[in-house]
Protein backbone atom coordinates (compact mmCIF):
# COMPACT_ATOMS: atom_id res chain seq x y z
CA UNK A 1 0.00 0.00 0.00
CA UNK A 2 1.35 3.31 -0.76
CA UNK A 3 2.03 5.35 2.24
CA UNK A 4 -0.20 8.35 2.80
CA UNK A 5 1.00 11.94 3.24
CA UNK A 6 1.41 13.86 6.30
CA UNK A 7 -0.74 16.83 4.86
CA UNK A 8 -2.56 18.00 1.57
CA UNK A 9 0.21 19.34 -0.22
CA UNK A 10 -0.15 23.50 -1.61
CA UNK A 11 -1.94 22.82 -5.64
CA UNK A 12 0.34 22.66 -8.19
CA UNK A 13 -0.57 25.33 -11.16
CA UNK A 14 -1.71 23.50 -14.45
CA UNK A 15 1.52 24.96 -16.16
CA UNK A 16 4.09 23.81 -13.72
CA UNK A 17 2.00 19.92 -12.74
CA UNK A 18 2.35 19.77 -16.64
CA UNK A 19 5.83 20.67 -17.21
CA UNK A 20 7.95 19.23 -14.10
CA UNK A 21 6.37 15.75 -14.42
CA UNK A 22 6.44 15.48 -17.83
CA UNK A 23 10.43 16.39 -17.70
CA UNK A 24 10.64 13.94 -14.76
CA UNK A 25 9.17 11.02 -16.78
CA UNK A 26 11.88 11.26 -19.54
CA UNK A 27 14.02 10.18 -17.23
CA UNK A 28 12.41 7.65 -16.16
CA UNK A 29 13.05 3.48 -17.81
CA UNK A 30 9.32 2.98 -18.42
CA UNK A 31 9.22 6.01 -20.31
CA UNK A 32 12.34 6.05 -22.27
CA UNK A 33 11.78 4.61 -26.06
CA UNK A 34 13.97 2.03 -27.09
CA UNK A 35 14.48 3.06 -30.81
CA UNK A 36 13.84 7.21 -31.82
CA UNK A 37 11.67 6.96 -34.55
CA UNK A 38 9.15 10.44 -33.79
CA UNK A 39 7.25 10.39 -37.27
CA UNK A 40 5.96 6.56 -36.21
CA UNK A 41 6.01 6.80 -32.54
CA UNK A 42 2.18 6.51 -30.92
CA UNK A 43 0.73 9.68 -29.38
CA UNK A 44 -2.07 9.93 -26.94
CA UNK A 45 -5.12 11.50 -28.41
CA UNK A 46 -6.88 12.99 -25.80
CA UNK A 47 -5.48 13.59 -22.87
CA UNK A 48 -5.62 11.28 -19.20
CA UNK A 49 -8.86 11.69 -16.93
CA UNK A 50 -9.51 10.19 -13.68
CA UNK A 51 -12.70 9.48 -11.57
CA UNK A 52 -14.80 7.56 -9.46
CA UNK A 53 -12.19 8.36 -6.23
CA UNK A 54 -12.67 6.32 -3.44
CA UNK A 55 -10.34 6.04 -0.02
CA UNK A 56 -8.38 3.21 -1.20
CA UNK A 57 -8.85 3.14 -5.69
CA UNK A 58 -9.33 5.28 -8.16
CA UNK A 59 -10.17 5.15 -11.66
CA UNK A 60 -7.61 6.22 -14.99
CA UNK A 61 -8.40 6.96 -18.34
CA UNK A 62 -6.30 7.50 -22.27
CA UNK A 63 -6.75 6.78 -25.58
CA UNK A 64 -4.16 6.22 -27.97
CA UNK A 65 -4.09 7.11 -31.56
CA UNK A 66 -3.45 3.46 -32.56
CA UNK A 67 -3.36 -0.08 -31.22
CA UNK A 68 -0.49 0.33 -28.12
CA UNK A 69 0.10 -1.58 -25.15
CA UNK A 70 -0.04 1.54 -22.55
CA UNK A 71 2.21 0.94 -19.39
CA UNK A 72 1.23 2.96 -16.17
CA UNK A 73 2.86 3.67 -13.26
CA UNK A 74 1.72 6.02 -10.46
CA UNK A 75 3.83 7.75 -7.33
CA UNK A 76 3.47 9.65 -4.73
CA UNK A 77 5.90 12.44 -5.83
CA UNK A 78 5.64 14.60 -8.73
CA UNK A 79 9.28 13.11 -9.42
CA UNK A 80 8.21 10.02 -9.41
CA UNK A 81 11.06 9.07 -7.67
CA UNK A 82 9.10 5.97 -5.85
CA UNK A 83 7.39 4.83 -9.05
CA UNK A 84 4.97 2.03 -8.75
CA UNK A 85 4.24 0.14 -12.08
CA UNK A 86 0.69 -0.72 -13.11
CA UNK A 87 -0.39 -3.92 -14.99
CA UNK A 88 -0.09 -3.08 -18.50
CA UNK A 89 -3.14 -2.95 -20.80
CA UNK A 90 -3.73 -3.13 -24.39
CA UNK A 91 -6.10 -0.42 -26.67
CA UNK A 92 -7.43 -2.13 -28.85
CA UNK A 93 -10.14 -0.87 -31.93
CA UNK A 94 -12.77 -2.68 -30.39
CA UNK A 95 -12.69 0.16 -27.26
CA UNK A 96 -11.88 2.78 -30.01
CA UNK A 97 -8.40 2.54 -28.62
CA UNK A 98 -9.76 3.84 -25.22
CA UNK A 99 -7.96 2.46 -22.24
CA UNK A 100 -9.20 2.95 -18.36
CA UNK A 101 -7.46 0.83 -15.18
CA UNK A 102 -8.84 0.64 -11.81
CA UNK A 103 -6.02 1.74 -9.26
CA UNK A 104 -6.54 0.19 -6.10
CA UNK A 105 -4.32 -0.45 -2.92
CA UNK A 106 -4.02 3.35 -2.55
CA UNK A 107 -3.79 5.16 0.93
CA UNK A 108 -6.60 7.32 2.49
CA UNK A 109 -5.85 11.19 1.18
CA UNK A 110 -3.11 10.41 -0.48
CA UNK A 111 -2.09 12.76 -3.11
CA UNK A 112 -1.14 10.18 -6.80
CA UNK A 113 0.90 10.88 -9.48
CA UNK A 114 0.55 8.45 -12.86
CA UNK A 115 2.05 8.44 -15.61
CA UNK A 116 1.37 6.30 -18.88
CA UNK A 117 3.15 5.50 -21.78
CA UNK A 118 2.74 3.81 -25.35
CA UNK A 119 4.31 0.87 -27.24
CA UNK A 120 2.87 0.57 -30.74
CA UNK A 121 1.73 -3.34 -30.83
CA UNK A 122 3.04 -3.65 -34.39
CA UNK A 123 6.52 -2.16 -33.18
CA UNK A 124 6.91 -2.33 -30.19
CA UNK A 125 10.14 -0.75 -29.56
CA UNK A 126 8.43 2.25 -30.83
CA UNK A 127 7.14 4.20 -27.83
CA UNK A 128 5.53 7.42 -27.09
CA UNK A 129 6.37 10.49 -25.15
CA UNK A 130 4.66 10.01 -21.46
CA UNK A 131 1.54 11.87 -20.30
CA UNK A 132 0.81 12.31 -16.23
CA UNK A 133 -2.20 13.21 -14.42
CA UNK A 134 -3.01 13.29 -10.79
CA UNK A 135 -5.81 12.65 -8.09
CA UNK A 136 -6.55 12.46 -4.41
CA UNK A 137 -7.67 9.74 -2.75
CA UNK A 138 -10.49 10.04 -0.46
CA UNK A 139 -10.07 10.68 3.24
CA UNK A 140 -10.78 8.38 6.01
CA UNK A 141 -10.43 11.07 8.75
CA UNK A 142 -12.42 14.55 8.65
CA UNK A 143 -10.30 17.58 6.64
CA UNK A 144 -12.33 20.03 4.62
CA UNK A 145 -13.55 19.18 0.92
CA UNK A 146 -14.06 20.75 -1.83
CA UNK A 147 -15.93 19.83 -4.78
CA UNK A 148 -17.78 21.25 -8.07
CA UNK A 149 -20.20 20.56 -10.26
CA UNK A 150 -22.29 21.03 -13.30
CA UNK A 151 -23.71 20.02 -16.85
CA UNK A 152 -24.14 20.50 -20.19
CA UNK A 153 -21.29 20.65 -21.93
CA UNK A 154 -21.29 21.81 -26.26
CA UNK A 155 -24.88 22.47 -26.78
CA UNK A 156 -26.99 23.83 -28.64
CA UNK A 157 -24.25 23.82 -31.50
CA UNK A 158 -22.10 25.92 -29.85
CA UNK A 159 -18.60 24.61 -29.97
CA UNK A 160 -15.09 24.92 -29.19
CA UNK A 161 -14.73 28.84 -30.20
CA UNK A 162 -10.82 30.55 -30.11
CA UNK A 163 -11.52 31.17 -26.40
CA UNK A 164 -12.24 27.54 -25.42
CA UNK A 165 -14.41 26.01 -22.88
CA UNK A 166 -13.53 28.71 -20.09
CA UNK A 167 -15.58 27.28 -17.13
CA UNK A 168 -13.54 24.59 -17.34
CA UNK A 169 -10.43 26.38 -16.84
CA UNK A 170 -12.32 28.96 -13.92
CA UNK A 171 -13.24 25.52 -12.13
CA UNK A 172 -9.95 23.81 -12.13
CA UNK A 173 -8.49 26.95 -10.62
CA UNK A 174 -10.40 25.88 -7.51
CA UNK A 175 -8.08 23.15 -6.51
CA UNK A 176 -10.75 20.54 -5.96
CA UNK A 177 -10.78 17.44 -4.68
CA UNK A 178 -13.10 16.30 -7.31
CA UNK A 179 -16.05 17.16 -10.33
CA UNK A 180 -19.32 15.61 -10.58
CA UNK A 181 -20.57 15.97 -14.16
CA UNK A 182 -23.98 16.35 -13.79
CA UNK A 183 -25.09 14.79 -17.05
CA UNK A 184 -25.54 16.50 -20.91
CA UNK A 185 -21.98 15.50 -20.81
CA UNK A 186 -21.94 15.72 -24.60
CA UNK A 187 -24.95 16.64 -27.33
CA UNK A 188 -24.67 13.36 -29.69
CA UNK A 189 -28.17 14.97 -30.98
CA UNK A 190 -26.52 18.50 -31.60
CA UNK A 191 -24.79 18.90 -34.95
CA UNK A 192 -22.41 22.19 -35.35
CA UNK A 193 -21.58 24.59 -38.62
CA UNK A 194 -18.55 26.60 -38.80
CA UNK A 195 -19.93 29.71 -38.04
CA UNK A 196 -23.49 30.32 -36.52
CA UNK A 197 -24.75 33.57 -36.57
CA UNK A 198 -26.04 35.05 -33.20
CA UNK A 199 -29.48 35.93 -32.21
CA UNK A 200 -27.97 38.81 -30.02
CA UNK A 201 -25.99 40.18 -32.65
CA UNK A 202 -22.06 38.87 -34.02
CA UNK A 203 -20.91 35.87 -35.27
CA UNK A 204 -19.90 32.55 -33.35
CA UNK A 205 -16.78 30.98 -34.73
CA UNK A 206 -16.26 27.22 -34.13
CA UNK A 207 -12.66 26.81 -34.54
CA UNK A 208 -12.72 23.16 -33.94
CA UNK A 209 -14.82 20.73 -35.75
CA UNK A 210 -14.78 16.78 -36.51
CA UNK A 211 -17.17 14.67 -39.20
CA UNK A 212 -19.09 13.74 -36.09
CA UNK A 213 -20.08 16.93 -34.96
CA UNK A 214 -21.62 17.39 -38.42
CA UNK A 215 -24.28 15.54 -38.15
CA UNK A 216 -26.73 13.40 -35.05
CA UNK A 217 -25.04 10.60 -33.40
CA UNK A 218 -26.17 7.45 -34.86
CA UNK A 219 -23.27 4.86 -35.32
CA UNK A 220 -21.35 3.98 -32.25
CA UNK A 221 -18.26 5.64 -34.00
CA UNK A 222 -20.22 8.55 -33.87
CA UNK A 223 -21.23 8.27 -30.31
CA UNK A 224 -17.28 7.96 -29.77
CA UNK A 225 -16.89 11.30 -31.43
CA UNK A 226 -18.93 13.31 -29.48
CA UNK A 227 -16.63 12.64 -26.63
CA UNK A 228 -13.52 12.84 -28.43
CA UNK A 229 -14.44 16.40 -29.60
CA UNK A 230 -14.72 17.94 -26.17
CA UNK A 231 -11.86 16.41 -25.20
CA UNK A 232 -9.69 18.32 -28.44
CA UNK A 233 -10.62 21.96 -25.98
CA UNK A 234 -7.38 22.61 -24.03
CA UNK A 235 -9.04 23.87 -20.91
CA UNK A 236 -11.25 20.60 -20.97
CA UNK A 237 -7.45 18.13 -21.01
CA UNK A 238 -5.65 20.39 -18.47
CA UNK A 239 -8.65 20.15 -15.47
CA UNK A 240 -9.04 16.29 -16.78
CA UNK A 241 -5.42 15.75 -15.53
CA UNK A 242 -5.76 17.90 -12.32
CA UNK A 243 -9.39 16.72 -10.95
CA UNK A 244 -10.87 13.47 -10.90
CA UNK A 245 -14.83 13.32 -12.46
CA UNK A 246 -17.28 11.63 -11.98
CA UNK A 247 -19.49 11.40 -14.45
CA UNK A 248 -24.12 10.75 -14.91
CA UNK A 249 -25.71 11.10 -17.90
CA UNK A 250 -29.01 12.27 -19.38
CA UNK A 251 -30.95 13.03 -22.60
CA UNK A 252 -28.44 14.62 -24.54
CA UNK A 253 -26.21 11.51 -24.74
CA UNK A 254 -28.51 9.86 -26.47
CA UNK A 255 -30.84 12.45 -27.91
CA UNK A 256 -33.03 14.93 -26.40
CA UNK A 257 -35.90 13.80 -24.18
CA UNK A 258 -35.23 10.23 -24.36
CA UNK A 259 -37.19 7.82 -23.27
CA UNK A 260 -39.26 3.91 -24.55
CA UNK A 261 -41.94 6.75 -26.24
CA UNK A 262 -39.57 9.13 -28.34
CA UNK A 263 -40.22 9.14 -31.96
CA UNK A 264 -36.56 10.38 -34.05
CA UNK A 265 -37.27 12.84 -36.22
CA UNK A 266 -35.85 13.25 -40.15
CA UNK A 267 -32.55 13.66 -39.31
CA UNK A 268 -32.13 10.05 -38.04
CA UNK A 269 -32.00 7.27 -40.48
CA UNK A 270 -31.77 4.72 -37.19
CA UNK A 271 -35.40 5.02 -35.96
CA UNK A 272 -35.32 2.58 -32.67
CA UNK A 273 -33.81 4.54 -29.44
CA UNK A 274 -33.37 1.63 -27.93
CA UNK A 275 -30.60 0.92 -30.20
CA UNK A 276 -29.36 4.26 -30.23
CA UNK A 277 -29.28 4.42 -26.08
CA UNK A 278 -27.25 1.22 -26.42
CA UNK A 279 -24.47 2.44 -28.73
CA UNK A 280 -24.61 5.98 -26.96
CA UNK A 281 -24.06 3.76 -23.23
CA UNK A 282 -21.11 1.65 -24.77
CA UNK A 283 -19.28 5.21 -25.65
CA UNK A 284 -20.06 6.93 -22.39
CA UNK A 285 -18.18 3.84 -20.40
CA UNK A 286 -15.50 3.67 -23.25
CA UNK A 287 -14.76 7.16 -23.07
CA UNK A 288 -15.05 8.21 -19.30
CA UNK A 289 -13.58 6.70 -16.18
CA UNK A 290 -16.56 5.56 -14.53
CA UNK A 291 -15.86 2.79 -12.60
CA UNK A 292 -17.12 -0.61 -13.90
CA UNK A 293 -19.83 -2.87 -11.86
CA UNK A 294 -19.69 -6.50 -12.51
CA UNK A 295 -23.16 -7.01 -11.89
CA UNK A 296 -24.38 -4.41 -14.73
CA UNK A 297 -21.57 -2.73 -16.38
CA UNK A 298 -23.93 -0.58 -18.13
CA UNK A 299 -24.66 1.01 -14.72
CA UNK A 300 -24.67 4.51 -14.00
CA UNK A 301 -25.94 5.05 -10.44
CA UNK A 302 -23.83 4.44 -7.58
CA UNK A 303 -22.53 5.82 -4.78
CA UNK A 304 -18.73 7.30 -3.72
CA UNK A 305 -17.94 7.40 -0.05
CA UNK A 306 -15.85 10.33 0.55
CA UNK A 307 -14.86 10.12 4.25
CA UNK A 308 -16.37 10.32 6.94
CA UNK A 309 -18.54 13.96 6.28
CA UNK A 310 -19.36 13.19 2.66
CA UNK A 311 -21.38 10.20 0.43
CA UNK A 312 -22.48 10.87 -2.76
CA UNK A 313 -25.18 8.98 -4.45
CA UNK A 314 -25.60 9.48 -8.46
CA UNK A 315 -28.75 8.52 -9.69
CA UNK A 316 -29.62 8.10 -13.18
CA UNK A 317 -33.26 9.05 -14.21
CA UNK A 318 -33.02 7.88 -18.11
CA UNK A 319 -32.31 3.74 -18.11
CA UNK A 320 -34.90 3.04 -16.39
CA UNK A 321 -37.59 5.21 -16.80
CA UNK A 322 -41.38 4.66 -18.43
CA UNK A 323 -42.17 6.38 -21.50
CA UNK A 324 -42.64 10.12 -20.96
CA UNK A 325 -46.29 10.95 -20.75
CA UNK A 326 -48.62 13.16 -19.65
CA UNK A 327 -47.66 12.20 -16.30
CA UNK A 328 -51.08 12.04 -14.59
CA UNK A 329 -50.98 8.35 -13.44
CA UNK A 330 -52.42 7.48 -10.02
CA UNK A 331 -50.41 4.25 -8.69
CA UNK A 332 -46.85 4.04 -8.88
CA UNK A 333 -46.56 1.47 -11.85
CA UNK A 334 -43.60 0.90 -13.83
CA UNK A 335 -44.47 3.24 -16.45
CA UNK A 336 -45.01 5.82 -14.14
CA UNK A 337 -41.79 5.31 -12.27
CA UNK A 338 -38.51 8.09 -13.93
CA UNK A 339 -35.87 5.75 -11.03
CA UNK A 340 -37.38 2.16 -11.19
CA UNK A 341 -38.17 0.12 -8.28
CA UNK A 342 -34.27 -1.30 -8.43
CA UNK A 343 -33.05 2.39 -8.16
CA UNK A 344 -34.97 3.35 -5.65
CA UNK A 345 -34.35 0.57 -3.12
CA UNK A 346 -31.28 0.47 -3.61
CA UNK A 347 -31.60 4.28 -2.74
CA UNK A 348 -32.84 3.52 0.34
CA UNK A 349 -30.43 1.17 1.70
CA UNK A 350 -27.51 3.12 1.09
CA UNK A 351 -28.66 6.66 2.09
CA UNK A 352 -30.00 4.29 5.54
CA UNK A 353 -26.59 2.76 5.82
CA UNK A 354 -25.04 5.85 5.68
CA UNK A 355 -23.04 6.95 8.02
CA UNK A 356 -21.83 9.95 6.60
CA UNK A 357 -22.59 13.63 7.92
CA UNK A 358 -24.03 14.81 4.56
CA UNK A 359 -25.67 12.47 1.82
CA UNK A 360 -25.83 14.46 -1.29
CA UNK A 361 -27.92 13.21 -4.29
CA UNK A 362 -26.93 14.20 -7.81
CA UNK A 363 -29.64 14.10 -9.62
CA UNK A 364 -29.39 14.83 -13.42
CA UNK A 365 -32.98 16.54 -13.01
CA UNK A 366 -34.25 19.08 -10.82
CA UNK A 367 -37.62 17.88 -8.72
CA UNK A 368 -39.80 20.90 -8.95
CA UNK A 369 -38.72 22.68 -11.93
CA UNK A 370 -41.57 21.86 -14.68
CA UNK A 371 -39.62 20.54 -17.86
CA UNK A 372 -41.79 19.40 -20.88
CA UNK A 373 -41.24 17.28 -23.44
CA UNK A 374 -43.11 19.18 -26.58
CA UNK A 375 -44.65 16.66 -28.93
CA UNK A 376 -46.76 18.81 -30.76
CA UNK A 377 -48.50 22.34 -30.54
CA UNK A 378 -51.16 20.65 -28.01
CA UNK A 379 -49.58 17.75 -25.97
CA UNK A 380 -46.65 18.38 -23.69
CA UNK A 381 -45.47 15.26 -21.92
CA UNK A 382 -43.07 15.29 -18.57
CA UNK A 383 -39.83 15.42 -19.63
CA UNK A 384 -38.79 15.15 -15.89
CA UNK A 385 -40.73 15.09 -12.77
CA UNK A 386 -42.70 17.72 -12.23
CA UNK A 387 -46.34 17.76 -13.91
CA UNK A 388 -47.09 21.22 -13.41
CA UNK A 389 -50.87 20.83 -11.48
CA UNK A 390 -49.46 21.91 -8.40
CA UNK A 391 -51.79 19.22 -6.55
CA UNK A 392 -50.95 15.74 -5.28
CA UNK A 393 -48.28 13.40 -6.41
CA UNK A 394 -49.46 11.78 -9.34
CA UNK A 395 -47.17 9.85 -12.27
CA UNK A 396 -43.38 10.23 -11.76
CA UNK A 397 -43.82 12.56 -8.58
CA UNK A 398 -45.29 9.31 -6.79
CA UNK A 399 -41.64 7.71 -6.83
CA UNK A 400 -40.43 11.31 -5.11
CA UNK A 401 -42.93 11.20 -2.89
CA UNK A 402 -42.39 7.88 -1.52
CA UNK A 403 -38.66 8.55 -1.72
CA UNK A 404 -38.53 11.62 0.42
CA UNK A 405 -41.34 9.92 3.22
CA UNK A 406 -38.95 7.42 3.65
CA UNK A 407 -36.07 10.01 4.43
CA UNK A 408 -38.67 11.74 6.75
CA UNK A 409 -39.33 8.33 8.58
CA UNK A 410 -35.88 6.39 8.86
CA UNK A 411 -34.99 10.15 10.01
CA UNK A 412 -31.88 10.26 7.70
CA UNK A 413 -30.68 13.95 7.87
CA UNK A 414 -28.34 15.96 5.77
CA UNK A 415 -29.19 15.21 2.47
CA UNK A 416 -28.72 18.14 -0.04
CA UNK A 417 -29.82 17.54 -4.05
CA UNK A 418 -27.19 18.83 -6.81
CA UNK A 419 -28.40 18.66 -10.18
CA UNK A 420 -28.36 20.45 -13.56
CA UNK A 421 -30.03 19.77 -17.33
CA UNK A 422 -32.18 23.83 -17.28
CA UNK A 423 -29.28 25.91 -18.55
CA UNK A 424 -29.51 28.11 -15.87
CA UNK A 425 -28.42 28.33 -12.10
CA UNK A 426 -30.31 28.38 -9.16
CA UNK A 427 -31.45 27.43 -5.48
CA UNK A 428 -34.52 25.93 -4.13
CA UNK A 429 -35.81 25.47 -0.67
CA UNK A 430 -38.25 23.03 -0.11
CA UNK A 431 -40.82 22.87 2.72
CA UNK A 432 -43.74 20.63 3.38
CA UNK A 433 -45.65 24.46 4.74
CA UNK A 434 -45.90 25.01 0.80
CA UNK A 435 -46.59 22.09 -0.45
CA UNK A 436 -49.51 19.67 -1.65
CA UNK A 437 -47.43 16.64 -0.43
CA UNK A 438 -46.47 17.21 3.24
CA UNK A 439 -45.03 13.97 4.08
CA UNK A 440 -41.14 14.87 4.16
CA UNK A 441 -38.54 17.02 6.03
CA UNK A 442 -37.33 20.07 4.06
CA UNK A 443 -34.56 20.12 1.86
CA UNK A 444 -32.17 22.06 -0.43
CA UNK A 445 -32.13 21.49 -4.56
CA UNK A 446 -28.83 23.50 -6.26
CA UNK A 447 -29.18 24.01 -9.96
CA UNK A 448 -26.32 24.88 -11.70
CA UNK A 449 -25.28 25.22 -15.29
CA UNK A 450 -24.53 24.84 -18.79
CA UNK A 451 -20.43 24.61 -18.58
CA UNK A 452 -20.55 25.24 -22.42
CA UNK A 453 -24.00 25.36 -23.79
CA UNK A 454 -26.93 27.72 -24.84
CA UNK A 455 -28.70 29.17 -22.19
CA UNK A 456 -32.01 29.24 -20.99
CA UNK A 457 -34.45 29.19 -18.32
CA UNK A 458 -36.35 30.23 -15.74
CA UNK A 459 -38.93 27.60 -15.81
CA UNK A 460 -41.95 27.06 -13.79
CA UNK A 461 -41.99 25.75 -10.39
CA UNK A 462 -44.64 22.74 -9.41
CA UNK A 463 -45.77 22.90 -5.77
CA UNK A 464 -46.59 19.62 -5.32
CA UNK A 465 -43.40 19.29 -2.42
CA UNK A 466 -43.67 23.03 -1.70
CA UNK A 467 -40.35 24.66 -3.35
CA UNK A 468 -38.81 28.28 -3.31
CA UNK A 469 -36.55 29.90 -4.90
CA UNK A 470 -34.39 31.58 -3.08
CA UNK A 471 -31.83 32.32 -5.98
CA UNK A 472 -31.87 32.34 -9.88
CA UNK A 473 -30.09 33.74 -12.51
CA UNK A 474 -31.30 33.09 -16.19
CA UNK A 475 -31.67 35.65 -19.00
CA UNK A 476 -34.07 38.11 -18.84
CA UNK A 477 -36.82 38.32 -21.45
CA UNK A 478 -34.97 41.01 -23.16
CA UNK A 479 -31.95 39.23 -23.67
CA UNK A 480 -33.91 35.95 -25.29
CA UNK A 481 -33.01 32.35 -25.20
CA UNK A 482 -29.92 29.84 -26.50
CA UNK A 483 -27.62 32.64 -25.16
CA UNK A 484 -23.92 31.51 -26.36
CA UNK A 485 -21.23 31.15 -23.95
CA UNK A 486 -19.47 34.32 -24.88
CA UNK A 487 -22.58 36.01 -23.14
CA UNK A 488 -21.37 35.01 -19.76
CA UNK A 489 -24.27 32.99 -18.76
CA UNK A 490 -22.29 29.45 -18.56
CA UNK A 491 -22.35 28.76 -14.59
CA UNK A 492 -20.90 25.96 -12.04
CA UNK A 493 -21.67 25.44 -8.37
CA UNK A 494 -18.68 25.15 -5.76
CA UNK A 495 -19.30 23.55 -2.55
CA UNK A 496 -16.85 23.28 1.09
CA UNK A 497 -17.60 20.96 3.81
CA UNK A 498 -15.44 22.30 6.40
CA UNK A 499 -13.65 20.00 8.47
CA UNK A 500 -13.75 21.06 11.95
CA UNK A 501 -17.28 22.90 11.90
CA UNK A 502 -18.99 19.99 9.01
CA UNK A 503 -20.64 22.83 7.54
CA UNK A 504 -21.33 23.49 3.93
CA UNK A 505 -21.22 26.15 1.98
CA UNK A 506 -22.73 26.33 -1.44
CA UNK A 507 -21.59 29.03 -3.85
CA UNK A 508 -23.20 29.79 -7.21
CA UNK A 509 -20.45 31.05 -9.34
CA UNK A 510 -20.27 32.12 -13.44
CA UNK A 511 -17.68 30.92 -15.32
CA UNK A 512 -15.48 34.36 -14.72
CA UNK A 513 -15.40 33.20 -11.52
CA UNK A 514 -17.70 35.40 -9.74
CA UNK A 515 -19.62 34.46 -6.61
CA UNK A 516 -22.87 34.92 -7.52
CA UNK A 517 -24.78 33.92 -4.67
CA UNK A 518 -23.54 31.44 -1.24
CA UNK A 519 -25.36 30.05 1.94
CA UNK A 520 -23.78 27.74 4.63
CA UNK A 521 -25.63 24.60 6.04
CA UNK A 522 -25.24 23.99 9.21
CA UNK A 523 -25.87 19.83 10.21
CA UNK A 524 -28.54 18.33 11.83
CA UNK A 525 -27.80 16.53 14.56
CA UNK A 526 -29.28 13.44 15.88
CA UNK A 527 -31.29 13.80 18.88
Amino acid sequence: MVKPAPRRPLPLSRRRFLATSAGAALASGLAMPSISRAQSRPTFTHGVQSGDVRANSGMIWTRTDRPARVMMEISTTESFSDPIRLPAINALPESDLAVKQLVPGLAPDQQIFYRMVAADLSDINATSEPIVGQFRTAPTERRSIRFAWSGDTAGQGWGIDETGMKTYQTMAGHDLDFFIHSGDTIYADGPMEDEVEIAQGGTWQNVVMIDEKRKVAETLDEFRGQWKYNMMDEHVRAMNALVPTFYQWDDHEVVNNWSPAKVLDERYTEKSVELLAARAGRAFHEMTPISYTPTEPGRVYRKVNYGPMLDIFFLDLRTYRGPNSLGMQEELTDEARVLGKEQVDWLKRELAASNATWKVIASDMPIGLVVQDTIDDNTKFVEAISNADDGAPLGRELEIADLLRYIRDEAIMNTVWLTADVHYTAAHHYDPSRAAFQEFAPFWEFVSGPLHAGTFGPNNLDMTFGPEVRFVKAPSEEQGVNLPPSMGFQFFGLVDIDGDTEQMTVRLMDRDDVELWSITLDPARAT
